[in-house]
Parts: structure tokens; C-alpha cells; sequence
């Protein structure tokens, strides 16, 4: 794997692990308080959806070393 597999697999992992997060909040309804504000649940539904998504569209993006890459045509 080269280095751009490597990164993109990397930062998929990392937004799946942080909309795993979002969704054990969601579960659990941990409240969260910034100052003396409360962070309504549905910013984390939103989250979820955010990371999950972004999880899932980095990983498609890292090639797979198995199907062969078609060259770039200038």
C-alpha cells in the first residue's frame, strides 16, 4: 500500500471511530454543556451523519490493491 491508501484508510477509520462517538451519545443521551449552554441531541444525529458518511466516502476512495487502477489521462 502507498501512502495515499494509507492516509485515506487512516482518516476513514478516524471518522468512523468519532460517528461511533456521536452514536453512543445518541444511545446513552450523555448531556453536553459548553459553558452554560446544553448541545441539543440532534447536533449529534447530525454528526453521525456527517462522519459516517465521510467514513464510508474515504474508504471507497482508497484504492483497493487488488482491482488494478486505470492511468490518468492527461
Amino acid at each position: 500500500m502507498n501512502s495515499r491508501v494509507v492516509g485515506l484508510r487512516i482518516a476513514s477509520a478516524v471518522f468512523g471511530l468519532m460517528g461511533l462517538g456521536q452514536l453512543v451519545r445518541l444511545i446513552a443521551r450523555i448531556p453536553i454543556h459548553v459553558g452554560s449552554h446544553a448541545v441539543p441531541l440532534w447536533c449529534s444525529g447530525l454528526a453521525l451523519i456527517v462522519t459516517a458518511g465521510l467514513a464510508v466516502w474515504l474508504w471507497r476512495l482508497s484504492p483497493d490493491e487488488a482491482r488494478p487502477v486505470p492511468p490518468a489521462t492527461a
